[in-house]
């Protein structure tokens, strides 16, 4: 249960940041109305801030007797000092008011997006084809609808509208500076550009560091999941401690991989402490100068000493925005990767679809099929068969034959790469598929159950009243164990059914097919968890379900249909023989072989 070699992740983005920004769009588009609003709080937002040094400033002035705005001429120190003090504790009441008001609708609007992306992922990932779930693991898809979509949510509820907050702030505080001082606005303004391309490119780091960690996260969570899922075996032999030290070998992947981006992160906030305090120290040496040559007075100094220490805040603000940002496009791309996988099998253009009519008759045509898992890999070669209606076909054959590979065909969980596969002569390809699973039941050898009521597992989330399903229960023998359940139909089951045993929720199974009627009923070893007893008392039932519908079953223990009209059996693939029980065993084929080795062996 260690990963495999294609799990290792690939460091390397695939996509520049401006497309992937794209990609979250339509998004923003369905959230415009709040996010105008708090594009619109910017400004006033950066103003507040860019006028509170100014006001420091002019009160150290007025203190000191320098020259000063016009509104504070006339005015004595105690009346002057007041009035700068409410102006600036004004301008904090509004950057504050301001700041919570923004903060709030930015979350509430990062919140909706997430659980936008997470519904569109869910419902992208639930209609690709079954050949998509055979290549990907499971806790890699786990984690891209968890940890990837609420770092998704970071883009916005602190990264993007966080990002234009602070470059507004840069803006608005190079101007107001600019208009103050010219001199030492430019050296500030000159020293930042060079610091802003040092923070993009350790970003750009971060962002590779980051891609990795997150893919590093998904083999993790693969490993746990696979470990979960087979724990009775882990334990049965014993291979705690050997996949124990797996995966610690993953984990500490992991962990190396969260050290680079840690490093990056690092490298950005010490390359900004570094400047902003040569920052300070350019505009005393410059400012200090010309304060000396009488070209600048003290309180100009100060209020330019606050400015270079907050224009470098916003751009370390803006430095740990962008790693949340290069860490929600990290989740972007992977989502993308997704959202962006082709769903294999689609229902047909509404123009060209074709339907079944009311009361067919359940004819089923395998036309020249064949199919394999991979390319030039076939595991069903050249079928071609019919099945009348309302007859009832059994399909066997050793291990491997491909007996459920003809059924993921008929049912369309996969499609052939040659061939074509007819229900009452119209392509399976041609109908939706809601239609075809609709007229074709499925009973597998493993029932999965649902965490929920006992209702709700046989309606599967369509609506029936509940006489249809107790009907349907009683039809099919089931109402019986269902009325010693502690609460009836209305019995909670815990997720995947583990409070019932392996026969009772193939019992559900029977009464899922039973509810829906469909004309075509496929049986893939349907009562192999029943024990004999049950069996028996359900093969009634199933006489009666069978009936008038066309049938088709497959089964290990042959002496199980020695009574059906027909019987194929496959080798490797291949149609070997076709026939009654009789004519086979006749034949001293294959069927007669295998037939006489269950005989020996019972």
């Amino acid at each position: 249960m260690t990963a495999t070699p294609i799990d290792r992740p690939n460091p390397r983005p695939k996509t520049n940041d401006w497309r992937l920004f794209l990609r979250l769009a339509p998004y923003a588009k369905r959230n415009q109305k709040l996010l105008w609003i708090v594009l619109a709080l910017l400004v006033p937002l950066a103003l507040a801030g860019s006028v509170q040094p100014i006001l420091v400033g002019q009160t150290i002035s007025f203190i000191r007797g320098e020259p000063t705005y016009f509104f504070l001429e006339g005015q004595t120190l105690s009346q002057g000092i007041t009035l700068l003090v409410g102006l600036l504790f004004l301008t904090m009441v509004i950057r504050s008011t301001l700041d919570g008001v923004q903060g709030f609708l930015v979350q509430k609007v990062g919140q909706r997006m997430t659980m936008q992306i997470r519904n569109d992922l869910f419902e992208r990932v639930t209609s690709l084809s079954s050949s998509f779930f055979d290549r990907t693991p499971v806790g890699r898809l786990i984690t891209r609808l968890t940890s990837d979509v609420d770092a998704l949510g970071d883009v916005f509820s602190t990264g993007a509208i966080g990002i234009f907050s602070d470059l507004a702030t840069i803006v608005v505080l190079v101007v107001v500076m600019f208009t103050v001082q010219w001199e030492l606005a430019l050296m500030l303004l000159l020293m930042l550009i060079p610091t802003a391309a040092i923070v993009i490119y350790f970003q750009q780091q971060f962002r590779q560091a980051n891609y990795r960690a997150r893919e590093e996260l998904s083999r993790l969570n693969s490993n746990f999941q696979e470990n979960i899922v087979g724990i009775n075996i882990v334990q049965l032999f014993r291979r705690q401690r050997y996949n124990a030290e797996a995966f610690r070998r993953i984990n500490q992947d992991y962990i190396t991989a969260v050290d680079r981006t840690i490093f990056h992160d690092s490298a950005v906030s010490a390359t900004l402490e570094w400047v902003s305090l040569i920052a300070i120290a350019g505009v005393l040496w410059l400012g200090g100068v010309r304060v000396l040559e009488g070209a600048m007075n003290f309180g100009l100094l100060a209020s330019f000493v606050l400015f270079a220490q907050r224009i470098f805040d916003p751009l370390r603000q803006f430095a740990d925005k962008f790693t949340s940002l290069q860490s929600g496009f990290t989740a972007v791309e992977r989502i993308s990767d997704l959202l962006d996988e082709p769903i294999d099998i689609e229902d047909p253009v509404a123009i060209d679809t074709r339907s079944i009519e009311p009361g067919h008759s359940g004819e089923i045509r395998f036309e020249n099929v064949s199919f394999g898992y991979k390319a030039n890999e076939y595991v069903l070669h050249n079928l071609d068969f019919t099945i009348h209606p309302g007859e009832k076909v059994a399909i066997v054959g050793p291990t491997g034959a491909g007996k459920s590979s003809m059924i993921r065909l008929l049912c369309r969980l996969y499609e052939p790469q040659q061939g074509r596969i007819l229900i009452d002569g119209i392509d399976v390809r041609d109908l939706r598929q809601a239609e075809l699973r609709q007229h074709v039941g499925v009973i597998l050898q493993d029932g999965f159950v649902f965490a929920g009521d006992v209702k709700s597992n046989i309606s599967l989330g369509e609506t029936y009243d509940f006489e249809k399903i107790k009907d349907a229960a009683e039809q099919t023998h089931v109402s019986d164990f269902i009325e010693q359940l502690p609460q009836g139909y209305n019995t909670q089951l815990r997720e995947r059914g583990t409070n019932l045993s392996g026969g009772q929720k193939q019992l559900l199974a029977f009464a899922r097919v039973a509810i829906r009627d469909p004309k075509i009923m496929v049986l893939d070893e349907a009562t192999a968890n029943l024990d004999v007893k049950t069996e028996a008392w359900i093969q009634d039932a199933l006489d009666r379900l069978l009936e008038t519908r066309t049938a088709i079953i497959i089964a290990h223990r042959l002496s199980t249909i020695r009574n059906v009209d027909r019987i194929l059996v496959l080798k490797r693939g291949e149609l070997l023989e076709s026939g009654s029980h009789e004519d086979l065993l006749q034949q001293n084929g294959l069927y007669a072989s295998l037939y006489k080795l269950q005989l020996l062996e019972s």
